[in-house]
């Protein structure tokens, strides 16, 4: 059920080090023909870390762990590219459409195939005034031991009530060199963390000590903050704009994220869109690092 891309199958049987990467971030999270570049780019710095890039999608109803060159050019740019949770998987495969896959998709191949470390920009969580609509990103995360590399929960969620349900679900988040839980846009959301680690190989620490311990029935949060952070004063004016943008337009469910990241790229003249960037650059680095120390 799973298709390997030619590099991911050599590392698998080499035993090498391995990172999952997702795909909605190329076809949905970044603009044309920057996604492509980008994508390219983050699976060079995964290598140039001594580990090996599996990009997860899927094509034509087929799972593939590990994108060919002519696929992640498909993914990037075919508008009929939808998005894919981990609900959605065996429909997807059932009617034979391509998809990218999310947070909780991605943890979910990336587990089926044995792969340990992933690689993504901001999880999902609590939606802003609607504790009831929460991210399957959060479920999955529960339920998958995997380490997953991120700048924190997007800034435009409830962070507060994301982070009271990673603890609900008993998920360990670690500040990688901090104790301020990351805003994604942001370095700091303006919450502390309790955990903090400062070398890869202390993750991979903890990991080998849950497994002892039987304790790695879910995920482990590595919450990397971004270096150069938007300007709070600017992101704090355009979250506030978009947020009324987003109730005045009626948007509401899944569809509220991609919007509300469309209406920060538009309305904060590219700078989100590099803050974006420089998030999964940094991120791919660290993850690569871990899956290595592992």
């Amino acid at each position: 059920m799973i298709k390997y891309s030619s590099e991911v199958a050599a590392a698998i049987k080499s035993a090498t080090p391995i990172v999952a990467l997702e795909s909605t971030i190329i076809s949905h999270g970044l603009p044309r023909p920057q996604n492509l570049e980008v994508a390219l780019e983050v699976e060079k710095i995964v290598r140039e870390n001594g580990a090996t890039p599996a990009t997860i999608a899927l094509i034509d109803g087929v799972i593939h762990v590990g994108l060919e060159a002519d696929e992640l050019n498909r993914i990037a740019n075919d508008d009929k590219v939808v998005k894919a949770s981990t609900r959605d998987l065996a429909i997807i495969e059932a009617t034979k459409q391509s998809a990218a896959t999310t947070v909780a998709a991605t943890s979910h191949i990336a587990h089926l195939a044995g792969i340990k470390v992933f690689a993504t920009g901001g999880l999902g969580g609590v939606h802003r005034g609607h504790s009831y609509d929460e991210s399957a990103d959060l479920h999955a995360l529960g339920e998958i031991s995997i380490v997953i590399v991120c700048a924190g929960v997007k800034s435009i969620l409830d962070v507060s009530g994301t982070l009271e349900r990673l603890e609900s679900f008993a998920i360990p988040v670690l500040g990688y060199q901090t104790n301020k839980f990351p805003g994604f846009y942001l370095t700091d959301s303006g919450f502390e963390i309790e955990h903090r680690v400062n070398s890869p190989a202390e993750i991979a620490a903890i990991w080998a000590n849950r497994i002892a311990l039987a304790s790695d029935n879910c995920a482990i949060v590595v919450a990397n903050p971004v270096v150069n952070q938007m300007n709070p004063e600017l992101h704090d004016k355009v979250l506030t704009a978009g947020l009324a943008a987003a109730q005045t337009s009626h948007i509401t469910g899944k569809a509220v994220t991609p919007f509300l990241l469309e209406y920060f790229h538009r309305e904060s003249a590219g700078e989100s869109l590099r803050v974006n960037i420089d998030i999964i650059k940094s991120n791919a680095k660290l993850a690569a690092q871990i899956a290595c120390a592992l």
